[in-house]
C-alpha cells in the first residue's frame, strides 16, 4: 500500500462509522467511473477490426429467429 492510501486509510479509521460508509460509497462510485471511462475509451477507438466486422455482417445476413429449446 503507498503512503497515500495509508494516509487515506488512517483518516477514514478517525471518521464516525457514518461517515466511514459514505467514502466508501463515493470510493466505490469513483471506481464504477474509471470502469466505465475505460469502456468508453474501447467503444470509441477507431482501430479497424476486420473480423469482428464479418462476425457482424454474418450475423445480419443469418437474420433472426426465436431461439429453438429442442436444438439446444
Amino acid at each position: 500500500m503507498n503512503r497515500d492510501a495509508e494516509s487515506l486509510l488512517s483518516i477514514c479509521e478517525q471518521l464516525p462509522e457514518a461517515k466511514r460508509i459514505e467514502v466508501a460509497d463515493f470510493a466505490r462510485f469513483l471506481l464504477a467511473q474509471q470502469g466505465d471511462a475505460r469502456w468508453e475509451q474501447i467503444i470509441a477507438d477507431p482501430t479497424p477490426r476486420p473480423k469482428l466486422n464479418a462476425f457482424l455482417q454474418e450475423s445480419k445476413r443469418e437474420g433472426s429467429e426465436p431461439m429453438d429449446s429442442a436444438r439446444l
